[in-house]
């Protein structure tokens, strides 16, 4: 049996293009099996890097389980900041208080001494005046002839236009100087009328009656013959 030169050319091109592609393929995988194995071994230096800060801070926080959150002390500055309290702020009320306390101490007697002054002219104004009964007593001595309440009234309030005059308060001081023998009181029809008490005792003087000439002739011869006789 001989070989066919043709034959064997042809099977040794076959393995030969065969063996060059499972060499690619070969190659191919490498590159990529090394570069996942490159990033492996980054996230792997990644991880122990963790691992040691993890292990540092557990050997800080002293030795507690990782699954066991460390809890925080309670403060003790939480309750007054949480309620608003402060005791800085609670004394500043008293030093304002405090701070306005002798302004309020220096405008109290200066007050007094302005309402002081200003009571003083009106003191003296009303000292000054005088008083209803004494004007009423003054008009009834001024008057001859009686006067009602109503007519002395009107002519207080027009002698005196800065008083309030009323005829009810004239009346019962009419009544009053009546009560106290100061005034009279007469009535005539609906009306009452009053008089000074001065003016009502004084009596009337009567002119004397003066006897005529003849009366007087008379008179003397009556005296001559009784002296005769």
């Amino acid at each position: 049996m001989t070989d066919h030169p043709a034959t064997i050319t042809s099977v040794t091109s076959q393995y030969a293009t065969q063996v060059a592609q499972d060499l690619e393929l070969n190659t191919k995988e490498q590159e990529r099996i090394g570069a996942e194995l490159s990033a492996l071994q980054t996230q792997l230096r990644i991880l122990q890097d963790d691992q040691s800060v993890l292990h540092t801070i557990q050997k800080t926080l002293g030795n507690r389980p990782a699954s066991a959150p460390a809890t925080p002390e309670p403060s003790t500055s939480l309750p007054q900041q949480a309620s608003g309290k402060n005791p800085t702020t609670r004394r500043a009320p008293s030093k304002t208080a405090a701070a306005k306390a002798p302004s309020a101490k220096k405008t109290t007697p200066q007050a007094k001494k302005d309402k002081t002054q200003g009571a003083e002219p009106n003191a003296v104004t009303a000292s000054a005046q005088p008083t209803l009964i004494a004007l009423i007593r003054t008009h009834l001595d001024q008057q001859k002839e009686p006067r009602s309440a109503a007519e002395v009234t009107t002519a207080l309030a027009e002698a005196h236009p800065q008083r309030t005059i009323k005829t009810t308060v004239v009346r019962t001081t009419l009544e009053n100087l009546v009560a106290k023998s100061q005034a009279h009181r007469t009535k005539q029809g609906a009306s009452v009328l009053y008089t000074s008490a001065a003016v009502h005792a004084a009596p009337e003087k009567t002119p004397a009656t003066v006897p005529s000439q003849p009366e007087q002739d008379s008179s003397k011869r009556k005296k001559a013959d009784a002296v005769s006789s």
